[in-house]
């Protein structure tokens, strides 16, 4: 079982990357996708998409390091502590009226993914 939670971990790492360089390169695409709409006339918004971007990044980058290291029962740990980022997600999109659809399906199946993926490196 412990495989299957590093093949998850990876494809959960490589995800959250993705989704961190796409708030970086099309940040306006990437908060539509995310579940809040963004105005026109936001400003400097961008800036904030990039702050969640590198966020994104390094959320990914850390359980690389830690499936590198081999270490499944902190990778296990990692992924418990984290899934509260999709949590808060998935409630950001519901305090601002975004598709729950989104916040559901999309953040709530996330924060799960991660519970299974803990659960699978921590038994």
């Amino acid at each position: 079982m412990t495989t299957v939670g590093y093949v998850f971990s990876w494809i959960v790492s490589v995800a959250i990357i993705f989704i961190g360089m796409r708030f970086l390169l099309v940040p306006r695409a990437a908060a539509a996708a995310f579940g809040v709409a963004v105005p026109a006339d936001i400003g400097r918004a961008d800036a904030y998409f990039a702050v969640k971007g590198i966020r994104d990044i390094a959320s990914g980058l850390v359980p690389i390091a830690l499936i590198l290291a081999s270490t499944a029962h902190a990778l296990g740990w990692f992924m418990i502590m984290i899934a509260v980022v999709p949590v808060g997600d998935a409630l950001i999109v519901l305090r601002h009226q975004g598709p729950r659809l989104t916040a559901y399906a999309v953040h709530g199946l996330t924060a799960v993914l991660l519970l299974v993926t803990a659960g699978l490196l921590l038994g």
